[in-house]
Formats: C-alpha cells, structure tokens, sequence
C-alpha cells in the first residue's frame, strides 16, 4: 500500500509563513471546512453549540466558527481538524442537513497584523472591493481578489483570514503578498 502524506496547498513540506513589516502571512494548514445547507422545511441547526451567523457575519465558539455563504448555508471552520473527517462530525451535529466536506478544495491564508487595524486595512484596500466601515471584526464575505473568488473574515481587528480555491492557491499567495510588500514598501 502506497504511504501518503498530506501536503499543504502551496505545495511545501510546511505550510508558508511570512513577515513583511507590520503583517504575518501564513497558510493555514491545519483548518478544516465543511459546507453545510438546510433542507427544504429544515430548522436551523445549532451544530456543536454554535449559533450560525447572518448574512454578513462570521461567528467562532466551541471549538469552530462559521460564516454565511448564502440562504440557509453556511462554511463552518474547524481548526487544527484538516486532517480529521471534520464534515462527518458536522453531520453528526446536523443530521438534518446537507453537508460537504470543503477542506481540499481550499487554501487559507491568515493575515495578521502587529501594529493594529490600519495595516489589515490598508491591505484590504489594496485587494478586495468591502466597505471598511462595515467589514469590522466578525465580518465575512465573498469577494473578487484579482482573477480569483475569495472569501474574506475579518476575525478580529488585527486578524483576517483569506479563503480560495486550492487549485489557485500560489496565484493568492502571490496577491496578497505582493500587495503586501507594495505596503510595507510605500510606508518607508
């Protein structure tokens, strides 16, 4: 039988990290995502104690955090759980819908910020159409980033999290550390 190892999307034997001034890019590896939709007639669940957010919004407790995608769908985020069947154990937490697993299909890219808001800011000015003033912590949405469809979450306001499909994930990494550099360039 053939061994294999999992590798991360942008293709390292590690996931990618980097610092350009004030910003910590990562890949994160180890997130595990499960789509999941209600049913016609279905009630909303509450899967692992977790209330599922609004339009607009992303929500984190209990060990995992969703976000809205679309009437009665949401992307649920398990950390460190990549590497688990993490849409079985969203199932078992809402039998009555339709889940997916997602973890595959996607590279997540977390940035962080040293000095505060404005630098997340300012990078989000450089790569994604979202209204600031309304993109605050628990935030998220979908969006265009250059070529490509993203979801963005604002996680806190130090923090954002950029998810795209795996199958773009150097051209992402590309974008956001290029704008990033641009940034960290124009601030000296």
């Amino acid at each position: 039988m053939t061994d294999l190892s999992p590798i991360p999307a942008l293709g390292g034997s590690t996931a990618r990290l980097t610092k350009i001034g004030a910003l910590t890019l990562a890949e994160n590896a180890g997130l595990g995502l499960a789509s999941l939709a209600l049913r016609r007639g279905g009630a909303q669940p509450v899967p692992m104690g977790l209330a599922l957010p609004g339009p607009g919004l992303w929500h984190a407790g209990n060990g995992i955090a969703a976000f809205w995608t679309g009437p009665g769908q949401w992307m649920l985020e398990g950390a460190d759980r990549a590497e688990e069947d993490f849409a079985r154990a969203v199932k078992l937490a809402a039998p009555d819908c339709s889940v997916t697993e997602q973890t595959d299909g996607f590279v997540a890219l977390e940035v962080v910020s040293s000095a505060g808001a404005a630098p997340i800011e300012r990078l989000c000015e450089k790569l994604v159409n979202v209204d600031l003033g309304r993109f605050g912590p628990g935030s998220a949405t979908r969006t265009g980033l250059h070529h490509m469809t993203v979801f963005v979450i604002r996680r806190a306001e130090d923090r954002l999290a950029i998810l795209g499909m795996r199958s773009l994930a150097g051209s992402l990494w590309h974008a956001v550390e290029g704008a990033a550099q641009h940034l960290e360039g124009a601030a000296t």
